[in-house]
């Protein structure tokens, strides 16, 4: 049974136990709405001032929201469109200190002030994005960059991993 662990230490060490955690609880388990439901819960509560962590993904046309915590949230996003759209159509992690200033940004959550999106892809195929948004201005930096890529990752790996042939 999995059990997470209180996070300790600065940022980066506490991104690392993270990642740790995560890994151990998608570890063998080849479902990705499995994983994305799992991560989305352990992230939301190990992470402070958050009101939503979640997936979108790609339906082959738009992004369409998968497992999160928090509010009900938009169900559909063309791609292109809002900081979720512009991560799948970069390819670039978009990390938005102010979601009101940010062009065309698409209000699920009034409450919503910042948020960060990284883009899923594998190798050139779009699985679609990784989305976190908090009610705090500015409440992401390039640590907690770094580390939710890093989760986003993780994820990619499990998705990798239970496509991969397995041996006889």
């Amino acid at each position: 049974m999995f059990h997470a662990e209180a996070l300790s230490g600065d940022k980066p060490a506490r991104y690392a136990q993270l990642l740790e955690q995560a890994r151990g609880l998608m570890h063998g388990e080849p479902d990705r709405i499995a994983n994305a439901a799992n991560l989305s819960s352990l992230v939301f509560h190990a992470l402070p001032d958050l009101n939503w962590v979640g997936f979108y993904f790609f339906d082959g046309r738009e992004l369409v929201v998968g497992p999160f915590q928090g509010r009900p949230a938009c169900v559909r996003i063309a791609l292109g469109r809002g900081v979720c759209g512009k991560a799948a159509t970069t390819r670039e992690t978009q990390r938005v200190a102010d979601v009101h200033a940010f062009p065309g940004h698409i209000a699920c959550d009034a409450a919503s002030r910042s948020e960060l999106v990284v883009p899923l892809y594998l190798d050139e195929t779009l699985v679609g994005v990784f989305d976190l948004d908090s009610p705090i201005p500015d409440r992401f930096d390039a640590d907690d960059q770094h580390g939710l890529e890093a989760i986003a990752a993780a994820f990619l790996e499990s998705m990798q991993a239970a496509s991969a042939p397995q041996g006889e």
